[in-house]
């Protein structure tokens, strides 16, 4: 079976998430961005983990769906186009911060439970170290390597995944306070940690550049704080549809079973040039060199981005070409080529309102994204979206590269405004 997979978002109780990341307003989001099976996030705290057990029920082994009950309430708020089954997997982020080899350590570890038992396990473990009531995501002084240990030992099946594994600050490979190499973080425990999750700001050909990383599964997942961001980044499987399928696919690497990724243009994640904020300095990794690591502007150190850290860690060259590789594909999410195409704010309401035009009339986001026919979409709104959707399904875009903290600045036309009054 063919299906999509979102494995890391947020809860309401994680700090800067949306209230309306609820778990009907999942499972009615999920259908429709064209998601099958979406991580739950956030199980280790005591509200959201009651309040999973409230509503969800066990459907395939290890999966969960929304209980009749509260099925109802969405019913009627996705169009035909859209329905389908959704499935959660029990997922959580965990903050690491500690000391190791000198130096402070922050990493942001995801994990994947196959049952509410397991994750009980977890949560007993952890509640003995810190407070999980603070944040969905909590803050724990804890090795990453004892984290590995702690979710092992509840289950010998839980997933470990380092999240967005190359973002400055909070990541095992961070420029600020990650580390070189996997060995170094997790130890002996190196081997059960067969996965990372590439993070908006790189794509698998960047990771591929390092031969460390190469019997390491590439996951992506959005990390969506607000429903509007679920399937930004997302995996492609062709597996049966249960935990231990999702499992096996990403363990085995089984490019048969684990047959994508959908990933952001990196060069639109915020942490993928280097560069200071608070000057407005945006720098290649030249650049960087060339000011030995200082704003041009003001003298302080910049932060270095995922572009320079990948390749002061690779031991290949930018156009190496993996063997087996896992195909992927970079897309925009719709509300933004919406907005490019209208000249109106992505949150606007003729936004939304075209979107919810273009879902009812051809499916879901993914779908149109990815998959209908360019006169398809030409036929349900203009020749003008049609031809936005065909360029960034081919990568014909621009992109300001996102960096410290900042977004990157993406435009799919040059003159969108003398295309809009047939100039040219």
């Amino acid at each position: 079976m063919r299906f999509i997979a979102d494995l890391h978002i947020h809860s309401p109780y994680s700090r800067a998430t949306s209230k309306d990341m609820e778990i009907e307003s999942l499972c009615k989001w999920a259908q429709l961005k064209g998601l099958t099976v979406i991580g739950t996030g956030d199980f280790t705290h005591p509200k959201w983990f009651s309040n999973l057990k409230d509503k969800l029920e066990e459907a395939e082994p290890g999966l969960f769906k929304l209980k009749t009950a509260y099925l109802s309430e969405i019913n009627n708020k996705v169009p035909q186009s859209c329905r389908r089954d959704v499935r959660f997997i029990l997922s959580a982020e965990i903050s690491c911060i500690y000391s190791k080899n000198g130096k402070t350590r922050k990493v942001h570890n995801l994990l994947l439970a196959p049952s509410f038992e397991a994750v009980q396990r977890i949560n007993d473990a952890l509640s003995k170290i810190g407070n999980l009531k603070s944040d969905g995501r909590p803050i724990l002084g804890l090795d990453s390597k004892v984290l590995l240990k702690i979710a092992l030992d509840a289950s010998p099946d839980v997933m470990f995944i380092p999240a967005h594994a190359w973002t400055p600050h909070f990541s095992v490979f961070g420029s600020n306070s990650g580390f070189d190499t996997m060995e170094e973080c997790f130890e002996d425990l190196t081997p059960n940690v067969f996965a990372i999750e590439t993070g908006l700001s790189s794509d698998p050909q960047m990771n591929r550049r390092l031969s460390s990383l190469d019997r390491i599964t590439l996951i992506s997942n959005s990390d969506a704080h607000s429903p509007k961001k679920l399937a930004r980044e997302a995996n492609i499987f062709n597996t049966g549809l249960s935990y231990n399928g999702i499992y096996g696919a990403i363990k085995e690497k089984d490019t048969t079973k684990f047959i994508g990724t959908i990933e952001f243009f990196p060069e639109e994640g915020k942490y993928h040039y280097d560069g200071h904020r608070s000057c407005k300095q945006r720098m290649s990794p030249s650049e960087t060199r060339q000011n030995n690591g200082l704003c041009p502007k003001c003298g302080d150190k910049v932060t270095v981005g995922v572009l320079s850290r990948v390749a002061a860690l690779a031991d290949r060259n930018e156009d190496y070409i993996h063997s087996d590789p896992v195909p992927y594909k970079s897309l925009i999410p719709l509300h933004e080529i919406i907005s490019e195409v209208s000249g109106v704010g992505v949150n606007s309401k003729t936004v939304e309102n075209i979107y919810n035009k273009l879902i009812a009339s051809l499916g879901s986001e993914l779908s149109i994204l990815s998959d209908i026919p360019v006169h398809e979409i030409e036929s349900a709104d203009t020749p003008l979206m049609a031809e936005a959707i065909r360029r960034v399904r081919s990568g014909e875009v621009h992109i300001e590269a996102g960096y410290d903290g900042e977004f990157g600045v993406v435009r799919i036309f040059d003159n969108i405004e003398k295309i809009r009054r047939g100039e040219v």
